[in-house]
């Protein structure tokens, strides 16, 4: 497991960027003259490039060593975070954010993959989730720290602390790692197949759904929690979601690895989350403590969902794991980016922002549905594939 803990160092970078934007928005939208629900939009370039870069790099350069590309995503995306420290407009910021976000794409989707291929099989589950915990431990241990930097110092400062921890982690990374097991090269008709691929559709579409509801309410938890409970400083609240989802990334993959049960592990999960988001408008405007306490839930169940969610498409997808992690991923930061731009919609209407973690509990409603659905028809295609055996036997 050693050589796994080296990917969790880009993977706390890019935990760090994907989600310190949140704590970020009002103080950047002061600085650059702008509505919050527009400097949202900053958090759609990088998710919706993060999503793009994924597919493309497993399908387009599967041939590559893998720890090459690793290595390329990683100095992308750190160069990307440079010129955001840099940027002197919103509409540089934004293509700045889509460099940083194409470059994390790329370092994620191999990572993970990467990450499976270093450990025997019984391992896998605990090697996922120490990827997942490193991105956790960027939200728990660095997003704070950032917010913290950019009210006293500025936005630009927090940017470039990105700057240097991804510089930190790729001089690691290429120091340390050894080479990494490329996957079986998958002809593009392999891949194409596996976006329509029943075993693997569904389990894509909950991770959309999930992350719309999850990633997309988070990125404007600060207006939310201003709103619902006049809350002020927002770091404590960032450090409560960041350290539930420290909890969940390490106590997801020892439970995937001793209980086989993937499937039930996710349903839980996705009900954690849409009790916790639907209780959170009340619960702050109450009780600021048991809004903690949602938060620390939600935070746990929306990152342990992803460990056994690509357990289950690793087992599903045998022979295109790596693409249909890819798609997996391509999957969380859409549904990310449709968080923040539809959040971003609803708040420049003039919907309340209370009112968005209702709208997002909604959301997580209809992918725990998708589950379940999924579930039944699974049972029962193995009912009928049973009796076909016996009947033919």
């Amino acid at each position: 497991m050693g050589k796994v803990w080296l990917l969790t160092l880009g993977a706390f970078a890019l935990g760090l960027d994907a989600y310190v934007m949140a704590g970020l928005l009002p103080v950047l939208a002061d600085d650059l003259d702008t509505r919050v629900s527009l400097a949202g939009q900053l958090v759609t370039a990088f998710t919706l490039a993060y999503a793009v870069a994924a597919p493309l790099v497993a399908g387009l350069l599967s041939g590559l060593p893998p720890r090459a590309l690793l290595l390329a995503g990683l100095a992308v995306f750190t160069l990307g975070n440079g010129a955001t420290a840099l940027a002197p407009s919103l509409g540089t910021l934004l293509a700045a954010r889509a460099v940083a976000g194409a470059g994390a794409g790329v370092y994620s989707a191999l990572s993970t993959a990467a990450a499976a291929a270093l450990v025997p099989g019984e391992r896998r589950g605990r090697a996922l989730a120490l990827v997942m915990g490193g991105m956790s431990a960027g939200t728990v241990l660095g997003v704070p720290v950032g917010v913290l930097l950019a009210e006293h110092t500025g936005w630009r400062a927090t940017m470039w602390l990105l700057t240097g921890l991804g510089a930190v982690a790729l001089g690691c990374l290429a120091g340390l790692l050894p080479s990494v097991p490329a996957g079986p090269a998958v002809p593009l008709r392999a891949r194409l197949a596996a976006v329509a691929d029943r075993a693997v559709a569904p389990v894509v579409g909950v991770s959309f759904l999930a992350a719309m509801a999850s990633l997309g309410l988070y990125t404007y938890l600060a207006p939310v929690l201003a709103a619902a409970g006049g809350v002020k400083e927002v770091a404590p609240y960032l450090w409560a979601w960041g350290a539930g989802g420290v909890l969940g990334s390490a106590l997801a993959g020892p439970l995937v690895d001793r209980t086989g049960r993937a499937r039930r592990l996710t349903g839980g999960v996705l009900a954690v989350i849409v009790v916790a988001q639907a209780a959170l408008p009340p619960l702050t405007a109450g009780v600021l403590p048991a809004a903690v306490a949602a938060l620390v839930a939600w935070g746990a169940a929306g990152w342990a969902l992803q460990v056994p969610q690509q357990h289950r498409l690793l087992a599903a997808a045998a022979g295109r794991g790596t693409v249909a992690l890819a798609l997996n991923n391509s999957a969380l930061y859409l549904g990310s980016a449709a968080g923040s731009a539809l959040g971003g919609l609803a708040l420049a209407t003039g919907l309340a922002p209370y009112a968005l973690p209702w709208a997002a509990a909604g959301v997580a409603a209809v992918g725990l549905a998708l589950h379940l659905a999924a579930g039944r028809r699974s049972r029962v295609v193995a009912r009928v594939s049973t009796l076909g055996s016996y009947e033919h036997s």
